[in-house]
């Protein structure tokens, strides 16, 4: 996040987003975390503040989620706070 966004009332209102987003039908699971308080090591990448895990049964899903109002409204409504996003779509493999 931002600088500016670092304040607590600032989190609570993203984190807050990010729990709204698991209201979204396409969604099968879903979790959000912070980096976890370990000793650091150099293969452990700490430069992020918030993690977001959405689980979804289909490509279709997915795809659903990518256009759901909820979705685009978490996007619109916090956007200017992230400094860097990255996404990192997979399949599971069984």
């Amino acid at each position: 996040m931002k600088e500016e966004f670092q304040g607590a009332e600032a989190r609570a209102a993203f984190e807050g987003g990010l729990k709204k987003l698991y209201q979204i039908e396409a969604v099968r699971s879903a979790a959000w975390g912070k980096p976890a308080a370990v000793e650091h090591r150099p293969v452990l990448d700490q430069s992020w503040d918030y993690a977001l895990t959405v689980q979804f049964d289909s490509l279709t899903e997915h795809d659903k989620y990518q256009v759901d109002p909820l979705h685009l409204e978490f996007l619109t409504s916090y956007r200017e706070q992230w400094a860097k996003v990255m996404i990192k779509d997979m399949e599971l493999s069984s």
